[in-house]
């Protein structure tokens, strides 16, 4: 039997993988300190341990044949509360994951994120863009943490061949969200259902391109299936010095129609739409080319925005 660790593996996301593994008849070791992850998450099945990330080291570990590193904090809300502990768990966590990919000759797969385009120069977003980020700016904790993890992984590719793969997530949501996740379906569908104003920050005319979790966790699963050796040739023929792919819904969406949309699905709702001032560093644009993920994976998103949000207004109104 297969061993997976998968850190944040209580959380949102992680949670979906690890029910997936056990499926798949893996043993799966599930790291979580429950910041923002829940044991209500936790599959049964899995070995859990509530430990926090940056306080283990790889002596604290069996072998394993493959890493899933979630570790961090993925919403404003709760990274801009602990901005500390955010960029250190995404420093230590990529260094923990790569140490016992190293050691166990592992795959691994580094889940990254959008936000390391910042706000973006080109449009859509390509994996060889470098990014428009505010180094210094309230999310910044979480932007250059996760790009910082990003070289973390590049480098121990580079030096000491480790079979690191790196995905950057785009706007996902689905069941097993926090109700105060506070990241824009979540906040709109529980304001909606308790007939409280949908907020909408600046004019709503920003975009944002919404994947529903299932397609995610079918692309993470296509792309650790992929041996090395093909990986590499893949990537080198593409001119990208490490496995970096978006996995993400090309489909581009206004806020303000996606406050329309969840209103129309709760036509129960009683709220009205607010227009509040726009945070700093908030991107004006994200969506996602997934030309590599296609030729490499031969995936795409299959799950609508309007079947994905249904499935997720009945999650939160259970």
């Amino acid at each position: 039997m297969k061993k997976a660790l998968v850190f944040g593996g209580a959380g949102f996301i992680g949670s979906h993988l690890s029910a997936e593994l056990l499926k798949d008849d893996y043993h799966v070791i599930v790291v979580d300190n429950l910041y923002t992850g829940t044991k209500a998450n936790i599959p049964e099945g899995v070995e859990f341990l509530e430990r926090d990330v940056t306080a283990l080291c790889v002596a604290d570990f069996p072998k394993v044949d493959e890493i899933y590193n979630l570790a961090c904090p993925a919403s404003p809300v709760h990274y801009q509360a602990r901005p500390i502990e955010t960029a250190l768990t995404s420093i230590k966590g990529v260094l923990l994951s790569l140490e016992i990919a190293r050691r166990d000759k592992a795959k691994m797969l580094h889940a990254s994120t959008s936000e390391i385009y910042g706000d973006p120069i080109k449009h859509p977003q390509e994996e060889y863009d470098w990014g428009n980020v505010n180094t210094i700016g309230w999310r910044s904790c979480y932007d250059e943490g996760k790009r910082v993890a990003e070289t973390l992984v590049s480098d121990y590719v580079r030096l000491y061949d480790v079979d690191a793969r790196t995905i950057r997530i785009f706007n996902t949501y689905g069941p097993n969200m926090l109700r105060d996740d506070g990241r824009v379906i979540s906040n709109f569908i529980v304001q909606a259902l308790k007939g409280e104003d949908i907020t909408i920050y600046g004019e709503g005319t920003q975009t944002r391109s919404f994947q529903y979790v299932t397609d995610l966790v079918n692309a993470v699963f296509k792309y650790m299936a992929i041996e090395k050796s093909e990986l590499r040739r893949f990537f080198a023929s593409v001119r990208l010095p490490i496995p970096v792919l978006n996995i993400g819904n090309p489909e581009e969406y206004t806020i303000k129609r996606l406050a329309k949309d969840v209103l129309r699905l709760i036509p129960e709702s009683s709220s009205r739409l607010v227009f509040k001032a726009l945070p700093s560093d908030d991107p004006k644009k994200r969506r996602p080319d997934i030309t590599l993920a296609k030729k490499l994976l031969d995936w795409e998103p299959v799950v609508s925005l309007e079947s994905g949000l249904k499935e997720t207004i009945s999650y939160f109104k259970r």
